[in-house]
């Protein structure tokens, strides 16, 4: 079975809770839920990871590299416009990344305009909420299958 991180920054734990007029009424418990069952009929093994910490999201993010994972969805939320130790973790995991963000970040305040995460991202899904990780999943699936035998 095919396995793929989603991995999520700080405060998206408090989804559902935290300024809903921007990020939305479902929970990150929600977004995780969909997600494995899409995995599900897809074939592939979702394993969710949440942290307020840099560091506990780069762990991850190398362990994916290192363990074969077909790819990676982040919304490293604040970390976007302030890690460029996340950034530089997703390039050497040498794997698909895609970038997902709840909001448009481009509509947002300025600073917020610039990800590190982007740079590195094969792709980025922002501003369509919670159905972003889903439309995520899909675009690794097809691209992994696209290359296995």
């Amino acid at each position: 079975m095919a396995k793929l991180l989603i991995a999520n920054g700080p405060n998206l734990n408090m989804l559902g809770q935290r300024e809903p007029e921007i990020y939305g009424s479902v929970t990150l418990a929600e977004i995780e839920t969909r997600c494995r069952e899409l995995g599900r009929t897809r074939n592939i093994a979702i394993e969710f990871i949440q942290s307020n910490h840099e560091g506990e999201l780069i762990d991850a993010i190398q362990n994916a590299g290192l363990k074969g994972y077909i790819g990676i969805v982040i919304n490293p939320a604040g970390f976007s416009h302030s890690s460029v130790a996340i950034a530089d973790a997703l390039r050497a995991a040498d794997i698909k990344v895609i970038e997902v963000h709840l909001s448009n970040i481009h509509k947002r305040e300025t600073f917020r305009h610039h990800s590190f995460v982007s740079k590195v991202a094969d792709g980025i899904i922002c501003g369509l909420g919670a159905d972003g990780y889903e439309l995520a999943i899909k675009a690794l699936a097809s691209s992994a299958a696209s290359i296995d035998p």
